[in-house]
């Protein structure tokens, strides 16, 4: 059964990859969620063409994704959607997001799938199964210490003059590893590190869509994934550390001491 929920997964993931593509350098229809936060139409088309994706194979699974599907009932079944991570750099024609596409079972995150369209990149993972890249065998990176690694984090639309923006963790890790990233996709930051081309990430005020299939995702490729202080984590917290066995002490005591 969770090999056919996967390639639901996949074939909605490509579906709105590719609607993605093809309308990637046209002029958007952009409204704001927030002050800076924003959603264009192409957000809302690719949440269609998953949810509906998704509704043919599975009718009676329950749904939550960014852009207002909240179908939550009484079933084990719950896919976790962000049907375009990435909004803004896409609005801006920079060509840096994905599809993420996880699901739930029992409050446990089976599987996951993040598609990098331009690069027609596909991550997948099924709990207990390993993390995928095109078919190719995923693991974190070895390196070590943090001032050899690159890590990557990103920073709330709220921006509010405290902790909770990140800029002094960022200002701290700055100093710490090799280098700090911060592309603008959750999703892609996750797969990232299970992919080993980053070898940390950390961000706080998410939600679930941004990080279910990518955190899924450094598990299976053997790398570590709790909050800021190294205890378990959940989806629904909002505060996320994911980075490869040999940094992860390293990064949560600065993060502890900040």
């Amino acid at each position: 059964m969770e090999r056919q929920m996967l390639e639901t997964a996949i074939e909605a993931a490509h579906g709105a990859g590719e609607l993605q593509r093809r309308s990637l350098w046209r002029e958007h229809d952009i409204r704001y969620k927030g002050e800076v936060d924003l959603v264009t139409e192409v957000d809302q088309a690719c949440e269609e063409l998953i949810v509906a994706t998704i509704r043919r194979a599975f009718p009676d699974h329950d749904l939550l994704a960014e852009e207002g599907t909240r179908e939550i009932g009484c079933s084990r079944y719950r896919w976790v959607i962000d049907p375009l991570d990435g909004t803004t750099n896409y609005a801006h024609g920079f060509p840096w997001f994905c599809v993420s596409i996880a699901l739930e079972i029992d409050g446990e995150v089976r599987l996951g799938v993040v598609y990098q369209p331009v690069l027609d990149e596909l991550f997948t993972a099924v709990r207990g199964e390993g993390a995928f890249l095109n078919g190719r065998r995923l693991r974190v990176s070895g390196r070590q210490p943090l001032k050899q690694c690159l890590v990557a984090t990103g920073f709330p639309y709220d921006r509010t003059p405290d902790n909770e923006n990140n800029f002094a963790n960022f200002f701290t890790f700055q100093f710490a590893a090799r280098a700090v990233r911060r592309a603008g996709s959750a999703a892609l930051d996750l797969a990232y590190v299970a992919a080993g081309r980053l070898d940390g990430y950390w961000e706080l005020k998410l939600k679930p869509w941004d990080v279910a299939a990518g955190q899924l995702l450094v598990r299976e490729a053997g790398g570590v994934v709790t909050n800021h202080a190294g205890a378990p984590y959940s989806i629904y917290d909002h505060r996320i550390l994911a980075a490869t066995p040999q940094v992860h002490g390293e990064m949560v005591a600065l993060l502890q001491h900040r």
